[in-house]
């Protein structure tokens, strides 16, 4: 029973390190076309990768001080809203992202499909 309980605490912080880096490169890919933050949360929730603005705003942040996000202020339906966009640096590295996030999914499917079996 005990290994249950510790179990249900260390999944959801599992969950979040594997989360990681996926929301930067998911981030990256959807805005290519330009987004404020409420509706990427929106395109990424609806892809499936629910984020709460408590770790969104300061994604957006940290990507944008790197150089991989551009943004910009506007003033749309009364209210001011900062747009984002990937950047040329951006696109660069998502691609690079993009490529080494295949390389780890087809290792991983071939972790996973051999179970865990030794060589």
């Amino acid at each position: 029973m005990a290994m249950d309980n510790t179990h249900q605490e260390t999944t959801p912080t599992i969950d979040l390190e594997l989360r990681r880096g996926v929301l930067v490169l998911a981030a990256l890919r959807c805005l290519h076309a330009e987004a404020y933050g409420y509706a990427l949360k929106k395109t990424l929730a609806e892809g499936g990768l629910d984020i709460d603005e408590g770790t969104l705003y300061p994604l957006l942040r940290r990507l944008e001080a790197q150089g991989l996000l551009a943004s910009e202020w506007r003033v749309e339906e009364g209210r001011p809203r900062r747009y984002y966009r990937t950047s040329t640096a951006g696109l660069a590295a998502e691609a690079g992202l993009t490529e080494r996030w295949r390389a780890i999914v087809a290792a991983m499917d071939r972790i996973l499909d051999d179970g865990g079996s030794e060589a």
